[in-house]
């Protein structure tokens, strides 16, 4: 399923080596009602990128300057499978 996702955080928390709380708004890419939101980690949040996307590593480290920098960061158009929606709690029809 292609999704647009918002992140927004305190902080990042690399500087600590503590990844802190960010939330993930996962919203469908074709403009339907289903807004979602998911709470985890930073560290987390990048694993679930890499491993539950296709998307290059030099997109992934852009969204993560910006989380860094600005607090909130936007991946848009991003196929996500329903595998990894399902396990974050996103109901998949």
């Amino acid at each position: 399923m292609r999704v647009n996702l918002t992140a927004h955080t305190g902080s990042f928390g690399r500087e600590s080596g503590v990844s802190e709380s960010v939330v993930l708004t996962v919203r469908p890419a074709c403009r339907i009602p289903g807004d979602f939101r998911f709470m985890t980690d930073g560290k987390s949040l990048l694993k679930m990128l890499r491993q539950g996307t296709e998307l290059r590593s030099s997109v992934i480290e852009s969204f993560e300057k910006d989380l860094q920098l600005t607090r909130a960061a936007k991946l848009l158009g991003v196929e996500m499978s329903d595998r990894v929606l399902t396990e974050i709690g996103y109901f998949v029809d």
